[in-house]
This record gives structure tokens, C-alpha cells and sequence, in this order.
């Protein structure tokens, strides 16, 4: 299924967390779930349904395992009060990209779990979720594009990064994809879909080659060019899929 420093890694964590938290249930959702993941370069989303809220061993978990695997870096847990399982508005505890905060567990991460319906420990997902209704997703998709992608396209910074790069054309795709089918796909399969939407062929290459290839372009002139070619996508493609 996956690499067996994967394999490990969550294997560690679900031993290690649930030593600390009232784990009822570990879920796993994103890339690896779905069959897209690259080693060393995708997140290891997963989900703790905890019966109590996390104590702060959990934080310690964490960081120890970040100490002895960098692909700890990469493990991103939200966890979910058993009992809040049904609101998606909540906001759930999360540790991800080495910090702790607070947001909730979207629509199309409930989506996502229900289709890959992948344990690593406890109950599957559609014991315990909530089925997401295709209005509550497709709703969750457009605010999305409308209130955080396309405003994000006014602050320049942005579009020199490689993961605005990255998440602005994927996310475009795969909420095309899912508002024209019902169906969610993989960040490999929006890449077939943007050049049906009159993506930038060179940034879909950029991006190709960041998640499955050898070493991106870096030079100055390319940044600098791939941030006005992938600005103007975004600045009117988004109005384009949520019509």
C-alpha cells in the first residue's frame, strides 16, 4: 500500500497517542487514503475521534516523533470530540505543519473519509460520521473559491510560493471535477483537468514535476513569470467554475 517508513511512522503514532488520548478512533483521509501519495512530499492527514478533549501529551507526541522521522513533519491531526462528530462548523484541535491551532473538519475532508473508509485503529468512518449531503459540499466548495481563493489573488507575495502555486490550480481543478460530477479527485488527476480549464501549460508542468518529477525551475525570471501566468488563471478561472 505504501512505504514501510509510513507504515511505521503511523503505526508509532497511533500506539504513542492513543498511550495519552481517549482514542475511540484514528482515521486516515487525503493522498495516502486515495492513492495519490508521494513520499517525502504529500501531508498524512489523518482524524482522532477522542472522547475528552487532547491533553497536552498529545503535543509532545508529536514533536517526538517529528525528532525521529522527518515524514513526522508531514502529520497533520485534527481531533474531533466524539460528540461533535455531526457539526461541520466546529472547530477541532489540530496539530499540522508543526503547530498546534483550531479549525474544522470541512465537507470535503468528511467526503473524503467516507469514500476511502480507511481505520487505522477503531470504528471505519461510516460508523461514526455523519454522511455529507452533495448541497453541504458543493456549498463548502464555492465559499472556498469565492471568499479565500479569489481574494487571495489581490496579494502578489502569494503567488511567488510554491504552494499557492501548487493548492490555488489543483483546488480550482478538483472543485471543478466535484461541482460538475458530484465525484472528488486526486491532485494526479486535476493535473489532466487543467488544461481543459486554460491553465498555463508551463505552470502545469512546474507543478508536475514539484509532485512526481525530478527538481523545479527555480531561477528569478521564472518565479517571477510563473506568479503572473498562475494570478491571471486564478483571477479567471475561479469566476469561471462557480458559473
Amino acid at each position: 500500500m505504501h512505504d514501510e517508513a509510513v507504515q511505521q511512522l503511523l503505526d508509532g503514532f497511533v500506539a504513542s497517542v492513543r498511550q495519552v488520548a481517549a482514542v475511540e478512533a484514528i482515521w486516515l483521509h487525503g493522498s495516502l487514503a486515495l492513492g495519490d501519495y508521494q513520499l517525502g512530499r504529500s501531508d498524512l492527514d489523518v482524524v482522532a475521534v477522542v472522547s475528552s478533549p487532547p491533553p497536552a501529551a498529545v503535543e509532545d507526541v508529536h514533536r517526538r516523533l517529528i525528532a525521529e522521522s522527518s515524514l513526522a513533519s508531514k502529520l497533520h491531526c485534527s481531533y474531533m470530540l466524539a460528540d461533535q462528530l455531526a457539526d461541520a462548523s466546529i472547530r477541532h484541535v489540530t496539530f499540522a505543519q508543526e503547530r498546534y491551532f483550531d479549525r474544522p473538519v470541512t465537507p470535503v475532508t468528511r467526503r473524503e473519509l467516507a469514500l476511502s473508509n480507511v481505520s487505522l485503529f477503531g470504528p471505519p468512518p461510516s460508523s461514526l460520521l455523519p454522511a455529507t449531503s452533495d448541497e453541504e459540499l458543493f456549498s463548502f466548495i464555492r465559499r472556498d473559491l469565492r471568499e479565500f481563493w479569489l481574494p487571495a489573488v489581490a496579494r502578489w507575495t502569494n503567488w511567488y510560493m510554491d504552494v499557492w502555486v501548487d493548492l490555488s490550480l489543483l483546488t480550482i481543478a478538483r472543485a471543478h471535477a466535484t461541482l460538475t460530477t458530484g465525484d472528488l479527485i486526486t491532485k494526479r488527476a486535476a493535473l489532466d483537468v487543467l488544461p481543459s480549464l486554460g491553465a498555463p501549460a508551463a505552470v502545469v508542468a512546474d507543478i508536475t514535476r514539484g509532485r512526481y518529477g525530478s527538481r523545479r525551475r527555480a531561477t528569478p525570471w521564472w518565479r517571477h513569470r510563473r506568479a503572473v501566468l498562475t494570478r491571471r488563471f486564478v483571477q479567471t478561472a475561479i469566476p469561471a467554475v462557480l458559473s
